[in-house]
């Protein structure tokens, strides 16, 4: 595919691009990474002539010059080429202007103004076309003071007219490009270009295989799927309700593209996972990050703690689920992050995050949190609006306990022998999934440390009996060391304090009831 051939979105640039020039001189190609701006520009060059800066000009002008002299040199860089040429096109601007208005190394913030503003003018003045091309950062000095041209979000049009000049036109007819476009919207040109490149060799390429690589090489999650236990929902036992509601309220629009399309499905936009320790609700979200891959990103107390700049890195993370949507943000743990009372700043970020999740570009994104104790989140958080699905996982019933039970035996030696599972149900009353998982650990520790011994056998299931009380013991003091802490240090986040007075109304949400469960909101009067 030659440079000189341009992607729709791309042409609709140029052309966007030579209007503003024509009508003001001076002007800034904006467009984020591997959207084109190099072509773009370079086929503006092409036509009007003139010349070309890149990076590498104004290293090489800086070489022999002091390191924070950086606004002085692409003064005289730019000053000269507008004395030479009647066209200067300037790419990769940006890396230049990062460093004068972002990098705190840098001591004189925002200087570069002083530069290009009395060049802006000279070329206005003197009839001389001025380009700058970046990524979208503020150019001091030209900010809302130039013609700003955008390159438009690529189409089904410009996925297909890359695919036929990478591909050929026979491969990528074979191709559903608007399945490869309702799946990853946002890819850019170098990453569908670098798809296309990988895999032209191939004699049976179909559409599959193209989203199998995009999905492995161009949509990273920011989780390590091998550092995650390996479940799926289906593992989850006595909670059928809430997989139900999950499936057809956040799984559907993400997983079935055409169905959504045709019916405009998107997923909840905030969802709440409450119940107590151990019920679930971080396994679900392991079952998802699995089940999803590339769509989902993981939010947990690593992403905050000990540092105050953790709205970059939370940022960061919303950015890669754009690019990647529709997907999964997934707080783990939401109440322990604000259980301590410091307001870090978190909170009002969150609900900035969560409101812009009604725009068009982020529509299709779903904040998914969970939470052990609802009353450590603030209360705007989960009002109506902004939760629109809560899901209460709960302590499994003597039929769940069973099988969970059942799937767990199912994994011991067999010299252990058999367990009777019902006795240990019946024997488990009030303990979690977690809670039965390490029952059948220490179950099994207590049975090796008597055979090791030598002494004489119990039966077996007493061995997991024990284990049962020794569990139950351990929660219940617990729970007593939690209440006294909680007695010595009572804790009420300052962001409660909005909404005394306010009566608080559960109700019950009529869009959508699947199995039992129902979509609960929070209604604060007057808010």
């Amino acid at each position: 595919m030659s440079h000189t051939l341009l992607l729709p979105a791309q042409q609709q640039a140029l052309e966007a691009l030579e209007r503003a020039v024509a009508a003001d001189y001076v002007a800034e190609l904006s467009g984020r990474q591997g959207a084109g701006k190099t072509t773009i520009l370079r086929a503006l060059h092409a036509k009007l002539g003139g010349v070309l800066l890149t990076s590498r000009d104004f290293i090489e002008a800086s070489a022999e010059r002091h390191p924070l002299a950086l606004d002085e040199t692409v003064y005289l860089v730019l000053s000269a080429a507008l004395r030479d040429h009647p066209v200067v096109i300037v790419d990769d601007f940006h890396f230049i202007s990062v460093v004068s208005c972002c990098s705190h190394a840098y001591p004189r913030q925002n200087f570069l103004a002083s530069a290009l503003v009395p060049l802006a003018t000279q070329a206005q003045d003197e009839g001389k076309v001025l380009v700058f091309g970046g990524e979208g950062f503020p150019i001091a000095g030209l900010h809302e003071r130039v013609a700003s041209v955008p390159i438009p979000s690529f189409t089904i049009d410009d996925y297909a007219a890359l695919c036929s000049g990478y591909l050929g036109d026979a491969k990528a007819r074979a191709l559903d490009v608007k399945k490869i476009h309702r799946f990853a919207p946002r890819l850019n040109a170098r990453q569908l270009r670098d798809t296309c490149v990988a895999l032209r060799e191939q004699d049976a390429l179909d559409t599959e295989t193209l989203i199998d690589y995009l999905r492995e090489h161009h949509m990273a999650s920011n989780v390590d799927l091998e550092e995650v236990q390996a479940v799926e929902l289906r593992d989850l036992k006595g909670l059928d309700d809430v997989i139900e509601a999950l499936e057809a309220n956040v799984i559907l629009p993400l997983e079935n593209a055409e169905m959504s399309e045709e019916l405009n499905l998107k997923p909840k936009r905030g969802v709440l996972l409450a119940g107590p320790p151990g019920t679930g609700k971080t396994t679900i979200g392991r079952a998802l990050a699995h089940r999803l891959k590339s769509k989902f990103f993981l939010i947990d107390g690593t992403v905050v703690s000990g540092t105050g700049v953790f709205h970059q890195q939370i940022h960061r993370i919303f950015e890669a689920a754009r690019q990647n949507a529709p997907a999964i943000i997934f707080i783990d743990d939401t109440d322990v992050l604000f259980e301590g009372g410091h307001e870090t700043g978190l909170y009002r970020f969150l609900l900035t995050m969560l409101d812009g999740l009604e725009s068009a570009s982020a529509g299709r994104i779903c904040l998914m949190m969970t939470a052990m104790d609802v009353g450590n989140l603030p209360p705007a958080l989960v009002r109506s609006g902004r939760i629109e699905l809560w899901l209460e996982t709960r302590l499994p019933s003597t039929t769940a306990r069973a099988a969970i039970l059942t799937d767990r035996c199912a994994e011991l030696p067999p010299s252990i022998g058999l367990v009777e599972v019902d006795v240990l149900a019946e024997a488990s009353e009030g303990l979690s999934g977690a809670d039965l998982k390490r029952v059948v650990e220490d179950g099994k520790l207590l049975f090796a440390y008597e055979r090791a011994r030598g002494t004489p056998a119990q039966p077996v299931t007493a061995y997991f009996l024990r284990a049962i009380e020794t569990v139950r013991r351990n929660k219940e003091q617990y729970a007593a060391a939690e209440a006294r802490a909680r007695a010595r240090h009572p804790v009420r986040p300052p962001y409660f304090d909005a909404f005394d007075g306010m009566a608080v109304e559960t109700i019950q949400a009529s869009s959508m009831n699947l199995g039992g469960v129902a979509a609960f909101v929070e209604v604060m009067d007057g808010a």
